[in-house]
């Protein structure tokens, strides 16, 4: 996959929603939402598992089943502040479930042993 963002400009507009989230603008919360998407996507190669963080973007992670048209086998959809917050540690995979801020369903539609990321490796 080829990255469209770099991680300096994704670290910078994440860092950005970090430090006040109500004071990120729309761009920055793209940049932010889509870098961790495609971060993901490099770390988990694959077409089985579609995650889904409306409106900026969604992509497809985990090997097995390819996923072509429709309706994936696994589905995981969050908000922004969900996203992020999975990504920066600030929000834990379980507490986001038990908050009912992720929807996921399917086979193998659970990212809590890859979130957060280790952002200090990634400067």
């Amino acid at each position: 996959m080829r990255r469209r963002i770099s991680t300096e400009d994704g670290l910078s507009a994440l860092e950005k929603w970090m430090e006040d989230p109500h004071d990120c603008d729309r761009a920055e919360l793209k940049v932010a939402v889509r870098w961790a998407l495609e971060e993901l996507a490099e770390r988990c190669p694959g077409r089985a598992v579609e995650v889904r963080v409306p409106p900026f973007g969604a992509t497809q992670v985990f090997g097995g089943v390819t996923h072509r048209r429709g309706t994936p086998p696994a589905v995981i959809e969050m908000d922004v502040n969900t996203w992020l917050g999975l990504v920066s540690g600030q929000l834990a995979w379980d507490e986001a479930v038990d908050q009912g801020t992720i929807l996921a369903s399917g086979n193998r539609a659970d990212l809590r042993d890859y979130l957060p990321f280790n952002l200090s490796c990634l400067q």
